[in-house]
């Protein structure tokens, strides 16, 4: 196929995203636009449109109405809904999708198939599928391909986009990389536990924290769409580049790249290398009327957040020398949520009680840094998101002793090896990490073994 250039797809993103957004189904897209037109119109869809509304929140300190989040591995709500039916009675007939947290674990875990628009390429078949570990909602092991490639120093997508995807309904249908696009990277799943809670972090504050970080080391509070909220402008945080703001985008997106079913919110169905795949897929777009996509992102609002390990005198230590060697400037320990009432999503949600005014500690100042360990894919490939390529989100560390495969591309094995491959704005915390005595590396080991 013939690649757009970055000005080229500018030009040409208002009209793409007027028919995107009018839900245009798949079969009259493709008899309307050529396979660079339609990425044309999915990347204008990802675009934000607005100004940064701060949120405004104190954030960075404890407020007197301020209280510690929940946080177990028990695979019961925080709060934001009611715990529901119990888990094991519910099945396909009883279900009601947004009526409580099990109802809407039973649909994060449900298995999707063919006939309700799996596919026809797609990497699983339900969330807990890479979202499990401990509980549902957890981190895992399970990783997705991406690919690209550079032209006159642009990166572009992969024919299909940069997400190859690994399985398919079809043998026809099956993605393939191809060898003109050398930058290839994995992503690991995230964890997803707590996420309501950094949902309600207010812009204000990460950009607040970016502003208190030391130059050298400030990281980037990218910019991103709400897309239930017209693509309403908002920091990002979720995913590996925070290419999401909010988790209702955050799930559909998911949907869609990960199951490849198409919702109100991203109707347009993937192709496979570019090429049209409907003849393998007899569903009508969109595939599901975003029910699904509520209830996922309402599941992980509820969840509760990653525990602490026990406490011992030599996590306590520990603690003390990542913070003396500066792992703290970017694994920000603690933050609290926006007040009970804000606004945040471009006015799509309001903060609730169950997640405002909570200290969270993640362990994460969710701001992109370039620690020398990025994949050379942007979050698009466009001029705003150049500088993207090489920066990956400040990994979370809270449920860090429940991983060991590590860093974005789970192919870091050992917490030394991942602390390691830090350079560039982290350089110096590494080269003091090399300089500890093996005491003090033991006591590290064991604070980071406690998160």
């Amino acid at each position: 196929m013939v690649y757009p250039q970055p000005r080229t797809c500018i030009a040409l993103l208002s009209a793409a995203l007027v028919a995107l957004i009018a839900g245009a189904s798949r079969p009259s897209a493709i008899g309307q636009f050529s396979p660079t037109q339609r990425d044309v119109a999915r990347r204008a869809r990802f675009t934000h449109v607005s100004n940064v509304d701060p949120e405004v929140s104190n954030g960075l300190a404890p407020t007197p109405a301020a209280t510690e989040a929940p946080a177990a591995f028990d695979s019961l709500t925080n709060g934001f809904d009611p715990q529901g039916p119990p888990f094991d009675t519910l099945d396909d007939t009883n279900v009601i999708a947004l009526r409580s947290f099990n109802e809407n674990r039973f649909i994060f875990e449900e298995v999707e198939r063919a006939e309700e628009g799996l596919g026809p390429t797609y990497n699983a078949q339900s969330c807990r599928e890479c979202h499990q570990n401990i509980v549902t909602g957890g981190a895992s092991q399970v990783t997705v391909q991406r690919a690209g490639h550079l032209s006159n120093g642009d990166f572009f997508d992969s024919q299909g986009g940069s997400l190859i995807h690994s399985r398919a309904t079809d043998p026809g249908a099956m993605e393939l990389l191809s060898a003109k696009d050398p930058i290839r990277s994995f992503r690991i799943s995230p964890n997803t536990l707590g996420d309501g809670f950094i949902e309600a972090i207010a812009n204000d504050t990460l950009m607040k924290i970016s502003s208190n970080q030391p130059f050298f080391m400030r990281g980037l509070p990218v910019q991103v769409a709400v897309l239930e909220a017209q693509s309403h402008t908002r920091i990002g945080r979720f995913g590996w580049k925070g290419q999401h703001a909010s988790l209702e985008s955050f799930a559909a997106d998911a949907y869609l790249n990960e199951m490849g079913i198409t919702t109100p919110t991203l109707p347009t169905e993937n192709t496979s290398a570019g090429n049209d795949v409907s003849q393998f897929d007899a569903v009508p777009d969109p595939e599901d009327d975003g029910e699904d996509v509520k209830a996922f992102a309402n599941f992980m609002r509820a969840t509760k957040a990653p525990p602490r390990g026990a406490i011992t005198q030599a996590v306590t230590a520990g603690e003390q020398i990542f913070n003396r060697i500066g792992c703290n400037t970017c694994h920000v320990a603690s933050i609290t949520t926006a007040p009970a009432g804000t606004i945040i999503n471009g006015g799509a949600m309001t903060v609730p009680a169950a997640l405002g005014n909570k200290i969270i500690h993640p362990y994460s100042d969710f701001l992109l840094h370039d620690v020398g360990t990025g994949d050379g894919i942007p979050i698009q490939p466009t001029d705003e998101y150049a500088n993207t390529a090489n920066q990956i989100k400040t990994a979370p560390l809270w449920g860090l002793r429940t991983r060991n495969r590590l860093m974005h591309d789970g192919t870091s094995f050992t917490r030394d090896e991942a602390i390691l491959r830090h350079g560039n704005q982290a350089v110096n915390s590494r080269r003091q990490f090399q300089n500890l005595s093996s005491f003090e590396r033991a006591a590290l080991m064991a604070f980071l073994n406690s998160l």
